[in-house]
């Protein structure tokens, strides 16, 4: 590979963003959302090289939260990085009339962009989704597309996304099937939609197949040695890139799997962040998980600072 791709306006590193909670009486399971903390958290993100976040996705827990706490969580990703950095907020819904609602708010806060999977909780069909999409598109913000038929049980395969991609507004993808192939097959049957990397333990293997952004979780823990990979792996410098990328694979493939948001939030922790606890349904990851995930982050950590010396 040589050369530089290029990447479009929902393109770069964004980040997933975690989510902080503190302990207070009355919250939902006594965890209250710490605004400050989030807020510092994704200036934190973007001063470290990274190209935008995203609140309210899978990874923000944005399924535990009441509609007042979802859209302040946004409200604060925007406040706080929205003049330099993409903001693209999570709409997913069940159905597409509540997808559609959030993201009007996110166009009346001040979004750059708006992520969305299909209907959640329902396996819906060709026409559901694309109706869902067509809903969702009509606010008039850039949408990316979510696929991730792994919670979701609806595969938005290229055939399908040919589809949805002719739909007014959709501009990318959010590729989290875990299989490059799909890179070039979405380039062949939307040529017109932007690729992004949704799976961390791919993410290399995919920029080089063609994709143009990462919508990521493990930055969260490592923002600068993300920015980087990503920008080596755009400009074709593989050796560098790979370099980087082989002794943080074991830790981001917890990106894939159930324990994905307490193993960040642990990495978070051991790096000196707050990453801190879940609300239900996720709980404290069980001693024989938590062993694996401190390892494979000493691991990675150890090699990165290998490289600094």
């Amino acid at each position: 590979m040589s050369g530089t791709q290029q990447t479009g306006p929902l393109g770069g590193v964004v980040v997933a963003t975690a989510l902080p909670y503190y302990e207070k009486a009355g919250a939902p399971a006594g965890l209250a959302v710490d605004h400050d903390r989030y807020a510092a958290h994704c200036r934190w993100l973007v001063d470290n090289g990274c190209d935008g976040v995203g609140p309210n996705g899978s990874l923000g827990e944005y399924s535990s939260l009441t509609d007042e706490e979802r859209r302040a969580v946004a409200r604060t990703a925007i406040e706080a990085v929205g003049a330099d950095a993409t903001v693209i907020v999570g709409v997913h819904g069940v159905g597409s009339h509540q997808a559609r609602r959030w993201a009007e708010a996110a166009a009346e806060d001040g979004a750059d962009g708006v992520l969305c999977l299909p209907p959640t909780m329902y396996r819906a069909n060709h026409g559901e989704v694309l109706a869902h999409y067509e809903a969702v598109a009509s606010v008039g913000l850039p949408v990316m597309v979510y696929n991730n038929p792994i919670d979701t049980k609806v595969d938005l395969t290229p055939e399908l996304l040919a589809d949805i991609a002719q739909l007014d507004n959709v501009v990318a993808v959010k590729e989290f099937s875990g299989d490059v192939r799909r890179v070039l097959e979405i380039k062949e049957q939307a040529p017109g939609l932007e690729v992004i990397s949704g799976a961390d333990d791919v993410v290399l293997e995919s920029l080089l197949m063609g994709a143009t952004g990462w919508f990521a979780g493990f930055p969260n823990v490592f923002p600068a040695e993300s920015a980087r990979l990503f920008a080596l792996a755009i400009a074709g410098r593989t050796a560098d890139a790979r370099a980087l990328y082989e002794p943080l694979v074991a830790a981001f493939r917890w990106d894939s799997r159930t324990e994905f948001v307490q193993a960040i939030k642990l990495g978070m922790d051991r790096v000196g962040r707050f990453g801190g606890p879940c609300r239900p349904p996720r709980g404290p990851l069980p001693p024989a998980l938590r062993e694996r995930v401190e390892a494979d982050m000493a691991r990675a950590v150890a090699a990165l600072g290998e490289r600094s010396v």
